[in-house]
């Protein structure tokens, strides 16, 4: 495994020669401080239809909803990009064989559309699990040697889509939490496969910014574990995520695990409400894990409930569980000598409501908790880009047409002045 590492190094720093590319000293090319996510699909076609350039087309969904003044008021409301992802099952499908160069083409396109309207753009390529109406996902790519490969080529040519775009203008994120390494017995597999990654893409665009990560869904401490000095580039933005804390920010999420479904009602933060009114609540979810919840599972359900809770019953412990990714990361980039202006939190958020779930999140406590994230991303100098524009956690959109409580994109437009979020919780400083 070691001398596969060295092999893709050397040939990267071949590559690299051989396309007399002068690579920046100290930051990347490009560079953002406030983002959003766009949503990745609205109606969810089976792929069964992705043939069908009426279902497909444009590229991504929702390229059918949004227009040119949506993305202005983006502009307006003070982000300065937006990260779009674009999932590549549909280039992995052979239903869209005929319209594949018409994909990459809508892509680009986007791309554009996205720049008229005065922001950057960082394409995401955003894998999501099969099932269902797909039959290629995350776990497809990561488990099949043959099928990686395939992901590899679409990477090589969705950066050399976008490679004539202006570098300061767009970058190209290779994959979207990637789900390997999370396993108990140590498996260090990312750092290698991204490297695969990294070297198709920097073959085919020699001037994008590349955003890479680590692995297990992009958590910090995954990100602890990447050798930067491995890349042989400088050209990089280094992105994690963080939803901390878990229990309060995936309410009734029935798609997140078999625990946080019947989650629902808590306040952010736990000691906004009453502790009586707070045990009520807590005692209304263990009836749900009960009567809802298989047997087997009742006992380990409850048990983790409330752990949960005693970890972040207190100011000063919520403050703790929220502050340690950043710390992480901190640390990570002060021993390698990576700028905070290379540090990306590419996805936070709170939920606002699980489709068909009849609880909704009170628009204060995800406006509360979006501006303590955005407190410490700032304090710490990284860029952050809150998931998302609509959906489950849309703070602009709904479902069904829907919009969301405007109460966090108000939050957000109040930073347009140059103020610094007031965070509702206190944060540490680095």
């Amino acid at each position: 495994m070691a001398l596969l590492g060295t092999m893709i190094k050397t040939l990267v720093a071949a590559l690299l020669a051989l396309g007399s590319l002068a690579l920046p000293v100290e930051a990347a090319t490009f560079s953002m401080k406030r983002g959003l996510n766009l949503d990745q699909w609205v109606t969810w076609p089976s792929e069964d239809k992705w043939g069908d350039r009426r279902a497909i087309l444009p590229y991504p969904e929702w390229r059918k909803f949004l227009k040119d003044d949506d993305l202005k008021a983006l502009k307006d409301a003070g982000l300065d990009f937006l990260r779009m992802p674009v999932d590549p099952s549909p280039f992995l499908s052979d239903q869209t064989t005929a319209l594949r160069d018409d994909l990459y083409a809508s892509v680009l396109d986007s791309v554009r559309m996205i720049n008229r309207a005065g922001l950057k753009v960082i394409v995401d390529l955003h894998l999501i699990p099969a099932g269902g109406n797909r039959k290629i996902g995350m776990s497809e790519v990561m488990d099949s040697p043959v099928t990686f490969d395939a992901y590899v080529e679409i990477v090589r040519e969705m950066a050399k889509t976008i490679a004539g775009q202006d570098p300061q203008l767009v970058a190209l994120e290779l994959m979207n939490e990637p789900i390997v390494d999370c396993d108990e017995n140590g498996t260090n597999l990312w750092p290698e496969r991204q490297m695969q990654l990294f070297a198709a893409a920097r073959a085919s665009a020699t001037r994008l910014t590349l955003v890479l990560t680590g692995g297990c869904y992009s958590n910090a401490a995954s990100l602890a574990r990447v050798d930067p000095k491995a890349v042989p580039d400088d050209n990089i933005i280094w992105a994690f995520h963080s939803y901390d804390p878990f229990l309060l920010t995936h309410q009734g999420a029935t798609w997140a695990g078999d625990f946080i479904q019947y989650v629902t009602g808590l306040p952010y933060p736990l000691t906004a409400i009453p502790k009586t009114q707070l045990d009520m609540t807590l005692d209304t979810i263990r009836d749900r894990i009960r009567a809802e919840a298989p047997w087997a599972r009742q006992s380990g359900l409850l048990g983790y409930l409330d752990a949960q809770v005693a970890a972040m019953d207190s100011p000063e412990k919520l403050i703790g569980v929220m502050d340690q990714p950043f710390k992480t990361v901190d640390a990570w980039a002060k021993a390698n000598g990576v700028k905070p202006r290379d540090i990306t939190l590419g996805e936070f958020g709170m939920i606002r409501k699980e489709y068909g779930n009849g609880f909704v999140m009170p628009a204060g406590y995800r406006a509360a908790y979006v501006r303590d994230m955005i407190a410490r991303a700032e304090a710490h100098g990284f860029s952050w880009s809150v998931w998302s524009y609509g959906g489950a956690f849309g703070i602009v959109d709904a479902f069904d047409g829907e919009k969301a409580e405007p109460d966090v994109m108000d939050m957000i437009r109040s930073l347009r002045q140059g103020s610094e979020p007031r965070p509702h919780l206190n944060t540490d400083t680095p």
